[in-house]
């Protein structure tokens, strides 16, 4: 076992003591001043098919004005939809136009594509011809340093980059919205959070349940005290099974890089490896270099909403147990165990995450006509007088008592397709799952207001305790954790290496 010191941590985490004590004016900013009139001027950068949804959402918030895409794809029709011809149709619907994407073969992305889908938007919307007004980059360095009267950047890239596009942004004075999870390690999440706090910026992960109706509902069943102290907190999810592939063998044949994809610069700061067809769009987020299984993915989500409703912190002791491990790919399954101290305002929590179909023992009292899960997935939260049954998000809360009773304690929640926005009912609901209500949140933080709910300093303990989890996946080690100290009190040189993985050269922070 091996045991850092403070000074070791800040070294390792590239955090010297004069970098702490920077204050926000110590970086350079984007300190354009804004009227109410002003369009937020905004970057994509990521525009594969997550990036493509991201776009076509916030394109119509008529507060905004989207100046630049980027990706290392120049463009392909090879990326993978939610459902049958999904994208095609949210672009078609969102230009207003019933034969775009006809000549693609597939779902279509990337630089060149996005491009062309925000200067036909802009074009449509101004009732010209053409539109020129997008720019778009291979390299989100090159858009950085042209692009000098940006106010913000949209990251939509695989878990790998998010942190040191991020952080380059915020350090050249923009403000930042990505997607989940915030970071790819915990030495990246606690850097994320700081330079945040010390540039200013305004921050937001995509964890779109953040202000929404239920999480709130649910937060003020558990403080309402209804259900009594909460001493242990069940979740589980359906992922990955049926949506990207974990638990397999690294590939060993080298194929040929396809002519539109940049494969230096997509693996960026991960090891350099040969480029194969099984490490790209959507099933990245299998491999340990590239993503961070089903608990990265779908993890933030669940935890925002029962941190809001417990204060969780960071835990203090991870275990997992897992199906078969694999070199470079996350198992098929895995169950991870977090314990939270007790703090001044709750008793100790015990948390337990259950991926792939696992789920936790069914309630002795519940009915036996009743559902534990909400489409294959939930969160129970066990109380000392009952328990607290909801979707994955805190949909559809269910109380159930020591007798037996179960009841919904919040009215119903609205059912049907809901515009993305009022102003444009025409152009559909929302392409990426997030809602107005949240990018607009981010959008009033750009111009000086609230901070987002969302924002980095709030997200960085919940993602701290899934990166955890992660390396007790990885390692098969029972972890303990000083959050304060920011180091391993139990755990391997192996789970220390993998708080904070070096980047490939030349990339750093």
């Amino acid at each position: 076992m091996s045991i850092r010191t403070r000074r070791d941590l800040l070294r390792d985490l590239g955090l010297s003591t004069a970098a702490l004590s920077l204050a926000p004016h110590a970086f350079a900013r984007n300190t354009r001043p804004h009227s109410p009139n002003d369009k937020l001027t905004i970057a994509c950068i990521g525009v594969g098919s997550q990036g493509m949804r991201v776009l076509l959402d916030v394109i119509r918030l008529p507060e905004v004005q989207i100046v630049a895409v980027c990706d290392c794809n120049r463009g392909s029709d090879d990326y993978i939809d939610w459902s049958g011809d999904e994208l095609r149709k949210k672009v078609r619907t969102v230009l207003q136009n019933p034969t775009w994407g006809d000549k693609f073969l597939g779902p279509a992305a990337g630089r060149d594509i996005a491009q062309s889908v925000v200067n036909d938007f802009y074009a449509r919307a101004r009732g010209t011809a053409s539109s020129t007004g997008c720019k778009a980059y291979e390299d989100y360095r090159d858009l950085l340093a042209k692009e000098h009267d940006l106010d913000a950047v949209i990251i939509s890239t695989p878990d790998h980059w998010h942190a040191l596009i991020a952080i380059a942004a915020m350090r050249a004075g923009k403000h930042v919205y990505s997607q989940k999870p915030m970071a790819h390690s915990v030495g990246e999440s606690r850097r994320m959070a700081q330079v945040a706090r010390e540039t200013g910026r305004a921050t937001q992960v995509s964890i779109f349940n953040s202000d929404k109706p239920e999480s709130k509902g649910v937060h003020d069943l558990i403080t309402s005290g209804i259900i009594g102290p909460v001493h242990t907190i069940d979740i589980w999810t359906r992922r990955p099974g049926g949506f990207w592939p974990q638990g397999i063998p690294t590939p060993t044949v080298v194929q040929p890089v396809p002519d539109y994809l940049n494969w230096d610069l997509w693996l960026g700061p991960a090891p350099l490896r040969s480029f194969n067809s099984a490490f790209l769009d959507f099933i990245w987020r299998g491999w340990y270099d590239f993503g961070c299984g089903s608990l990265g993915d779908m993890g933030e989500y669940g935890l925002d909403t029962i941190t809001r409703a417990l204060q969780l912190g960071a835990p203090d002791r991870i275990e997992a147990t897992t199906s078969q491990l694999y070199p470079d790919s996350y198992p098929l399954a895995s169950s991870v165990h977090l314990h939270f101290p007790a703090t001044g305002a709750r008793r100790d929590i015990s948390l337990n995450w259950f991926d792939s179909g696992l789920k936790p023992a069914r309630p002795v009292e519940l009915p036996p006509d009743a559902q534990l899960s909400i489409n294959g997935e939930g969160v129970l939260y066990t109380g000392d007088h009952g328990k607290l049954l909801t979707g994955f998000m805190g949909e559809s809360p269910r109380l159930l008592t020591p007798e037996g009773k179960l009841s919904s304690p919040l009215p119903p929640e609205p059912v049907g397709p809901v515009p993305f926005s009022l102003e444009r009912p025409e152009l559909g609901s929302s392409a990426s799952g997030g809602d107005a209500a949240h990018y607009r949140e981010w959008i009033a933080a750009c111009r000086g207001g609230a901070a987002a709910r969302a924002n980095y300093t709030f997200e960085q303990p919940i993602v701290e305790a899934l990166m955890l989890g992660c390396i007790s996946i990885r390692t098969g080690e029972a972890l303990e954790w000083n959050a304060a100290a920011g180091r391993l009190t139990r755990g391997s040189d192996r789970a220390i290496a993998l708080l904070d993985p070096p980047y490939r050269a030349p990339f750093t922070l």
